[in-house]
């Protein structure tokens, strides 16, 4: 038996929860967070339970980190691995303040 995952974008929250109502133990890709406009709250539903099932993608918000305003000022271009560690480092507390507790 192989595994099942939906893609489900964080832009789409209302969504987002009524599938995971429907498929409680499906993994969850998640794109759009970021520089698509979704947000931490917006994939809340997509965690089960546990606070797990859910692969949030953030694409453009971590490779272009060291573009971004806020990183950019604090790094600089020569520093593009610190600012992509700091964006991952970011989007990781800002989803673990949101989703359930594990």
């Amino acid at each position: 038996m192989g595994l099942l995952a939906q893609v489900v974008g964080a832009t789409y929250p209302e969504q987002l929860a009524e599938l995971r109502q429907a498929m409680p133990h499906t993994f969850f890709l998640i794109p759009g967070f970021g520089a698509q406009g979704g947000t931490a709250k917006d994939c809340t539903a997509a965690f089960d339970a546990n606070g797990s099932g859910a692969i949030v993608n953030n694409s453009r918000g971590i490779i272009f980190a060291h573009a971004r305003p806020e990183y950019r000022d604090r790094f600089g271009a020569s520093r593009l691995q610190a600012a992509v560690e700091a964006a991952t480092r970011e989007m990781i507390d800002q989803l673990n303040a949101e989703r359930p507790a594990s």
